[in-house]
């Protein structure tokens, strides 16, 4: 319907008493302008709505809509839950497209299980990329944090998240203890579970403890029972899937999440579970409060002007404090955390909101040079750090301010090769210094004012690539300076997408080469043409003339001007030099046959052509 349509409607309600109602605003902003016409109830038409796609129409006693059939009959209503409210009817039709639906509104399905059973790897295949690590190791976890993800299982899509293995039998202070704590923390907000067993080991004693522990942690959630690793087995198939039983949650499916192996079972399975969620979620969501006023009818998002999606992520050595910054960002445990080094192994990565802009935080595990006897788990943590500096825009270099002190220089070489490959990848960086709430007291009053001043001149000296580095001293633990770094971060991700105009260019550059002191007019680089022809790093092309070319103390003095006068300090800039040939030098305009262009003793240029003798004037 046209916006002249509906102002027209709009502008003639009081005199029919027709109001306008929009749809859901759960569902997706394309669906935002597609309006219906509400007659009041003392208006007795007999009609009724069926909904397309399975979104949410309005329908009561009165209704005008465009979900009729072509003869203006109304459409029968079929297998359609509705709930009603003071004045409109909403009825929602299944099957459900989840496409369509906001991921905010999505179902969560968590996938739990004893350690070393395949719950990363059916992870991987739900998500349609192999981002968890999987590693055989019988006698230890791979998985110790909540990593989410968006499973995409035929035409469903979903929240799945993998957890850590579950072993009831340990103490709350060891790390199995804490993962397992954080499972049942999060399995409380979860609606679905997956519970998987190995199908080669049969039915374990660890497995019926697990059964156990979820009837207690989470009586509403009835599982999913699926056997894993089921695509070479034959006979004892059968076996295992009667022990199954034993769980008390229904029989069993086979799958395998190696070769994906019963994924049809599994949707059937999550997809009726998932529309009645659906349909009773978007039942409480549908309000008034979701009805816009007659002001905003014509109101609509401008996603051109929303905040680009920012990757941010966190690196550094172990044992840092990478994941307690992660968890302070966030105000909450979202992470697992505590003395010992080396305790984050899957780069896990975590969506949040801040200042209106969408913020992608990704915690790494600690940094470390490979080498040969890594091999593991630890070997495919490493793997996966690097591949998450590359993918970040802008990275946080987390230092740790007991450890400067003690070596008595701010960075080691882990730390500069980070740092240097940060610059390499064109990625904007801003420097942490964490656990300055060990300096507290009058006995380090002194060290903490020499951290302060020593820090930012030894960063600038060891990355003389970038200057402008900005650093943040904090306390990650106490949440001290935790706004101060999210600042610093997005200003230099605005440095880092910064783009000058080519004028504006031009201009700086008439400016910046007379100020300079050159040895002699020779030496002067003959720039005709600056301009920057991409952002996200800056990156400028300088169009040198003739054949002469710009030294390397040129381009860095363009580099520093460049961040001195636009500041666009903490971020790689990029200048590129191209040749421009000389034109050659032009004849004088007169007579004689041939062809080329002359100059006429009024000074006009003219171009002469060979066939008819005449010259033509341009």
């Amino acid at each position: 319907m046209s916006q002249s349509l509906i102002r027209a409607i709009s502008a003639r309600k009081n005199q029919f008493g027709i109001g306008l109602y929009n749809r859901c605003s759960c569902y997706s902003r394309q669906f935002h302008s597609q309006w219906h016409i509400i007659a009041p109830n003392h208006y007795k038409h007999s009609s009724s709505v069926r909904p397309r796609n399975g979104f949410c129409s309005v329908s009561s006693n009165g209704v005008i809509d465009t979900n009729l059939s072509s003869d203006g009959n109304t459409i029968d209503i079929e297998d359609d839950v509705s709930c009603e409210s003071s004045n409109p009817k909403v009825v929602y039709k299944k099957p459900i497209d989840f496409t369509k639906i906001d991921a905010k509104l999505l179902p969560t399905v968590m996938i739990i299980g004893r350690p070393n059973v395949g719950k990363s790897a059916l992870y991987n295949r739900l998500i349609r990329r192999r981002e968890a690590l999987v590693y055989n190791t019988p006698d230890d976890h791979v998985t110790r944090d909540i990593r989410e993800g968006i499973a995409k299982l035929g035409g469903l899509r979903f929240n799945v998240l993998d957890s850590a293995g579950i072993e009831t039998e340990v103490s709350s202070g060891t790390i199995l203890g804490r993962t397992t704590t954080m499972t049942a923390n999060v399995l409380a907000r979860t609606q679905f579970a997956i519970l998987i067993i190995d199908v080669r080991a049969g039915l374990h004693p660890l497995d019926l403890e697990v059964g156990k522990w979820l009837r207690k942690h989470a009586p509403q959630i009835k599982p999913i029972v699926v056997m894993n690793k089921s695509e070479s087995i034959g006979d004892s198939l059968a076996q295992v899937s009667s022990e199954a039983l034993a769980l008390g949650f229904g029989e069993p499916t086979a799958i395998s999440a190696e070769t994906g192996l019963g994924m049809t079972a599994l949707y059937e399975l999550l997809r009726p579970l998932l529309e009645d969620y659906m349909v009773e979620k978007l039942y409480h969501s549908c309000s008034q409060d979701d009805v816009p006023s007659d002001e905003n009818l014509s109101a609509e998002i401008d996603e051109s002007k929303l905040p680009l999606p920012l990757q941010l992520a966190i690196v550094g050595r172990p044992n840092v404090g990478k994941s307690t910054l992660l968890n302070s960002l966030l105000e909450e445990e979202r992470v697992l955390v505590g003395p010992e080094a080396g305790l984050t192994r899957d780069a896990v990565r975590v969506q949040f909101e801040f200042q209106d802009r969408t913020v992608y935080l990704v915690d790494t595990a600690g940094w470390l040079e490979r080498t040969d006897r890594d091999k593991g788990p630890a070997s495919l943590s490493i793997m996966q750090s690097r591949k998450s500096l590359m993918r970040a825009h802008v990275i946080a270099l987390v230092l740790d301010a007991e450890e400067i002190i003690k070596a008595q220089c701010s960075m080691k070489h882990s730390e500069v090769v980070i740092a240097r490959r940060a610059v390499e990848e064109g990625r904007g960086l801003v420097v942490i210094v964490n656990k300055m709430d060990r300096l507290k007291g009058k006995q380090h009053s002194e060290m903490y004012k020499k951290i302060k001043e020593a820090v930012p001149i030894e960063v600038q000296t060891v990355i003389p690539q970038i200057t402008g580095i900005p650093v943040v001293f904090i306390s990650a633990l106490e949440g001290r300076g935790r706004l101060q770094v999210m600042t610093e971060v997005i200003d230099t991700y605005k440095r880092w997408c910064s783009r000058l105009s080519t004028g504006r260019l031009n201009r700086w550059l008439i400016k910046v080469m007379s100020r300079h002191s050159w040895k002699d007019s020779a030496s002067q680089p003959k720039i005709k043409f600056f301009t920057q022809v991409k952002a996200r790093p800056p990156t400028f092309v300088a169009f040198v003339s003739g054949k002469t070319q710009l030294l390397e103390s040129d381009i860095r003095f363009l580099t520093r001007s460049l961040k001195e006068d636009f500041d666009l300090g903490g971020i790689p800039i990029r200048i590129i030099q191209r040749a421009v040939a000389r034109t050659a030098p032009k004849t004088s305009g007169g007579g004689g046959s041939g062809s080329g262009t002359g100059r006429s003793s009024g000074g006009r240029v003219v171009k002469k052509s060979n066939s008819d003798k005449r010259t033509v004037s341009v």
